[in-house]
Order: C-alpha cells, then sequence, then structure tokens
C-alpha cells in the first residue's frame, strides 16, 4: 500500500463548482449543497480505499455531528470505475451505509471534479468557508492504517468549528494521505 499526499491546494482558492449524480442518478450542485452556516466540507472518497476504510466509521460520526451543527458535507467519488470495479456507483450506497455516511455521495465519472480541486488522493478534505473560499485542506486526522493512532477526525473538526465561528483554522494543516486517485488513462 503506498500512500500519496494532498496536493495541498492554495488556501483562500473558490470553491469549483459542480453537479454531480448520486448512485440513483438524482443530481446535486455545490449551490444547492453549500453550508449555510458558512462551512462547506467536500470529501474525494472512495469504496475500496484502505485508507478511507481505516477512518470510514469515525468519518460518518464526525460528518453527521457537523451536519447537526450546520455544515455542509459532501462527498465524491472519482476513481476510474473501469479499472476499479468495487469502486462502482452501485457500490456506493452500501459503502456510505456500512460507515453511517449522511452525507451525499457523488459519482464524479469525467474526473473533471477532482481535477478541478485538485484532488490527488482518497481521502482528501477540503473545507471552505461562507464566501466558499478554501480554508482548510488536509488530513482528517493523524491516524493511518498500522500506525495505531485512534481515529478521531481531531483536524477536521477543529477546521470545522473554527469556519463555523467564523474565523480561519489555526495551525499548520497537514497533508492527507491515502491511496491515489485512479484516473482514467
Amino acid at each position: 500500500m503506498v500512500a500519496t499526499p494532498s496536493t495541498m491546494l492554495a488556501l483562500g482558492t473558490e470553491a469549483p463548482a459542480f453537479t454531480l449524480p448520486d448512485a440513483s442518478g438524482t443530481r446535486h450542485d455545490l449551490d444547492d449543497l453549500a453550508g449555510a452556516a458558512g462551512a462547506t466540507v467536500v470529501m474525494f472518497l472512495s469504496n475500496h480505499c484502505p485508507y478511507v476504510h481505516h477512518i470510514g466509521a469515525v468519518l460518518g460520526e464526525v460528518c453527521a455531528d457537523l451536519q447537526a451543527r450546520g455544515a455542509a458535507v459532501i462527498g465524491i467519488m472519482s476513481n476510474d470505475v473501469d479499472a476499479y470495479p468495487d469502486d462502482a456507483p452501485a457500490l456506493m450506497p452500501a459503502t456510505a451505509e456500512r460507515f453511517g455516511w449522511t452525507f451525499p455521495y457523488l459519482y464524479d465519472e469525467t474526473q473533471d471534479v477532482a481535477r478541478a480541486y485538485h484532488a490527488a488522493c482518497t481521502p482528501d478534505l477540503f473545507v471552505f468557508d461562507a464566501r466558499r473560499r478554501l480554508a482548510y485542506r488536509g488530513q482528517f486526522d493523524g491516524s493511518r492504517p498500522g500506525n495505531d493512532v485512534k481515529g478521531t477526525g481531531e483536524s477536521l473538526r477543529t477546521a470545522v468549528e473554527s469556519v463555523l465561528a467564523g474565523r480561519p483554522p489555526e495551525g499548520e494543516q497537514l497533508p492527507s494521505m491515502g491511496c491515489n486517485i485512479k484516473w482514467r488513462p
């Protein structure tokens, strides 16, 4: 398992707009999903990635709490499903159910959205403020498969709490680590 770090897109970058389907074909766009309370979390995830599996349940708990506090949370799966059939849209609802994900889990078939966000890995996390400017990008927490660090979602939670309070996140932002996005040839 080779870890790929996130690209650490420049803070202040405007959230790229998108319209994507969920597994049932219902289309969702950023304008409809963006957080009215001032924080929008966009995450690149996959069904098969061991890094996503490692944090999956805790991610579900943390995101449900953030949603209850008014943050919008969106998951996007951008992998090449021809080469990685375990990431097929038909399997996305089971992944979401398994981990208790209550956020929309969308399919980026063309990979255009992943490119627009400069997503590099799964999980790759982005937090945007009320003006839809990037306030945080990086890790969920310090937990990785095999490192014996308990998953808490501390990095993401702290960043979103700051944004909800109208403040930029403080401290160093560390890159996420995970499986590389499986790009189409």
